[in-house]
């Protein structure tokens, strides 16, 4: 889940690309005639294949997939709670899903950087979603939370969009699309991403809903420890020093709760771990 699939990647070279090499393929009236009809396409397939998912871990991949189209090889979707400032969930159910790079992911949390990133506050009070420039360009946009976006383009997120989602217990829930390269997304971009981001968050909450409310998976103390220096941002050697621990025994614990978050990722079994109330920062 860490980086879009290779075979994703091949499959879509471009819709500029694919669009104006349809003349040497047959008739023009057999395919889209504009890159907006292209996109129509793509978007319905996206639907097509997202039919009959039952996994959001699935449904994510195929979305992933889906934003390659936009050059968006990055995206992120979490919950909010309107009581607090990080990414929270309100029924205790993390629904946190996401391919940033490690690095960045690490850094983020390290920082404590969800606690004054600029597109959560933002997405509490925004139907509609937004460009990353336009918060960066804001003026009641502070410098501590311009740098993040400065923080974020070092490691390759150069441009963006968040789309909010509101539920009508006040949930929130915030999905963000990322590009490699600097460069204003269009509004037929967003629109479709936004079209996506919307169906994606309805699928899910029916996922949550149809299953009920997960309980906390149960951590041993060393487990809690573990994940808990892992949150802070400490790498399996640093929490062995802390803990005086071997590295070898902190990774086996830390393997343990990733098991039982049911994630491959550290950053996400932290978030989590925090969700849940297992432990706190």
């Amino acid at each position: 889940m860490e980086y879009p699939r290779s075979s994703a990647v091949s499959q879509r070279r471009g819709l500029a690309t694919r669009v104006s090499d349809q003349s040497s393929l047959g008739p023009p009236m057999h395919f889209p005639k504009t890159v907006g009809e292209a996109l129509a396409v793509e978007f319905g397939r996206f639907l097509d294949q997202t039919d009959g998912v039952a996994k959001s871990e699935q449904l994510f991949d195929l979305l992933s997939d889906f934003a390659l189209n936009f050059d968006c090889p990055w995206v992120s979707y979490g919950s909010l709670a309107p009581d607090q400032k990080g990414l929270r969930t309100v029924r205790r159910d993390p629904a946190v899903m996401l391919n940033y790079p490690n690095e960045w992911r690490e850094r983020y949390f390290e920082m404590g950087y969800d606690r004054i990133d600029p597109t959560i506050k933002r997405s509490r009070t925004r139907a509609n979603a937004f460009r990353w420039s336009e918060v960066y360009n804001d003026t009641s946009t502070t410098e501590d939370e311009r740098r993040i976006f400065d923080e974020a383009a070092m490691f390759g997120l150069r441009s963006g969009i968040s789309v909010p989602l509101h539920g009508p217990d006040g949930s929130c829930a915030i999905m963000s699309f990322a590009q490699p390269r600097d460069c204003d997304f269009q509004n037929t971009t967003i629109i479709y991403l936004q079209l996506a981001a919307l169906y994606f968050h309805t699928r899910v909450e029916k996922f949550v809903s149809s299953s009920g409310v997960k309980k906390a998976p149960i951590l041993s103390i060393r487990e809690k420890e573990c994940i808990l220096w892992t949150a802070r941002g400490k790498s399996s050697w640093e929490i062995g020093k802390i803990l005086g621990i071997s590295l070898n025994t902190v990774n086996f614990h830390i393997k343990n709760v990733l098991q039982k978050m049911d994630t491959a990722s550290r950053t996400v079994a932290a978030i989590k771990a925090i969700n849940f109330g297992i432990i706190e920062l």
